[in-house]
């Protein structure tokens, strides 16, 4: 039997942000929309409160709020690392 191909198929979704030049942009926001996700479920898993957490992190309220922020994309390394830590969680980056 032979393989029939989808005469339907297009381009990737991918291909197309990066065709319109947004594709780093969108995978950027992405990652950061989950890691805030993660971050804020691990926040009500341990009922703590943004003041319990900064406080753990040795942070201020304002900085876990920037880090907990899904549209902020501009926190340190470091200032995710303390609040993961205070959470009782890590966080890896990899080259892919």
């Amino acid at each position: 039997m032979a393989k029939k191909t989808n005469i339907h198929r297009g381009s990737s979704f991918d291909t197309f942000l990066e065709e319109e030049g947004i594709l780093e942009e969108v995978d950027e926001m992405a990652t950061k929309k989950l890691l805030a996700y993660q971050l804020e479920q691990a926040r009500e898993a341990k009922n703590m409160t943004l003041t319990a957490l900064a406080a753990a992190a040795g942070t201020s309220r304002s900085q876990v709020s920037r880090v907990l922020n899904p549209a902020n994309n501009q926190v340190s390394i470091a200032a995710v690392r303390r609040v993961a830590g205070a959470l009782g969680k890590s966080v890896r980056f990899e080259l892919v």
